[in-house]
């Protein structure tokens, strides 16, 4: 870790969760990311005073900050009090049923901050995720049903067709295509199975490929989010029944086609492509470059995921 890192995600805190209307802060996620793909603590500065611009100071007087400081100090009260670990077990699964909060922001950030092991950070993605929770559905299903997540998937889309929502955030479409009968009738089909998170990872990687999809890229990172958060997941199952979900929802409202291929380049090898992700300003590309190294390791889809980073990169 960059022995600057701490202190910038100290100074981060001082900025709202959101910005310019619902735009979610993402400088504490990138300057994690960028700590993780190995970039010196100058470029971390850096960054971090680029990225700073355009943010804006938490105001108390806003619905939204005010929600924000109530639950961070919470977290951070569980964190001091009893320690990441039991703080992060007792939480989750409260949570799970809003995982698609701020379009997986919430989820996202805690996972990184659990990663730089920075007790605030984990407070503030907690407080991010409690204060744009999520519910898609009033409950479960009361036992798993019958089609893997790629058939779940083309199913419900196939109940939605030419469905679109006048909403421009992400988890403002999420939430409106949750309220159709057709995805409420639906959601009791999803199998569940130990698998579920490699399925997952699969169907964001080829549906990322095939289209180059913003929503898309979400789910590669917040899959990659929730392994990372796997270790304090008393009920894995059903964790990763509420993140297909908000999965669903998110894959299904952003459109996709979710039959159509696209050949790939061969991508440049891995360092080269950190090498520009680290460089790079955008803080997507910098997240996706993190997330996809991190799931080429843990599913062996090597050039597939170096295919999507350097198609974040422009490639």
């Amino acid at each position: 870790m960059s022995d600057a890192l701490p202190g910038l995600l100290d100074d981060a805190l001082r900025y709202a969760p959101e910005y310019r209307g619902g735009l979610s802060n993402h400088l504490p996620m990138a300057l994690a990311a960028l700590d993780a793909l190995g970039a010196s603590s100058q470029r971390l500065c850096s960054f971090a005073s680029e990225h700073a611009r355009r943010l804006e100071p938490r105001q108390p007087g806003r619905a939204l900050d005010a929600a924000f400081d109530s639950a961070f100090e919470r977290h951070l009260h569980a964190i001091e009090h009893r320690g990441i670990d039991a703080a992060l077990r007792e939480v989750l699964p409260r949570l799970m049923p809003g995982v698609g909060a701020a379009a997986f922001h919430g989820l996202i950030r805690t996972a990184y901050g659990v990663q730089a092991r920075h007790a605030s950070e984990i407070a503030a993605g907690l407080a991010y995720w409690d204060a744009r929770f999520l519910p898609l559905l009033p409950a479960l299903p009361a036992a798993p049903g019958d089609r893997g997540i790629a058939a779940w998937l083309g199913a419900l889309a196939a109940a939605l067709p030419g469905w679109s929502s006048p909403h421009s955030l992400i988890f403002e479409r999420m939430a409106a295509v949750a309220e159709t009968p057709a995805f409420r009738e639906h959601a009791a089909r999803l199998a569940i199975d130990d698998q579920m998170p490699r399925a997952i990872a699969a169907l964001a990687l080829d549906r990322y490929l095939a289209s180059g999809n913003f929503t898309v890229l979400h789910v590669i990172t917040s899959c990659h989010a929730l392994r990372t958060l796997g270790p304090w997941l008393e009920r894995p199952a059903e964790a990763w029944r509420w993140y297909s979900v908000a999965v669903a929802a998110g894959v299904v409202s952003s459109g996709v086609d979710l039959a159509a291929r696209v050949q790939r380049p061969e991508p440049p090898p891995w360092p080269a492509l950190i090498e520009r992700a680290i460089a790079s300003s955008n803080d997507h590309a910098i997240k996706l470059a993190h997330s996809a190294h991190a799931e080429a390791q843990a599913w062996g889809e090597d050039e597939r995921y170096r295919q999507a980073v350097a198609l974040v990169l422009g490639d």
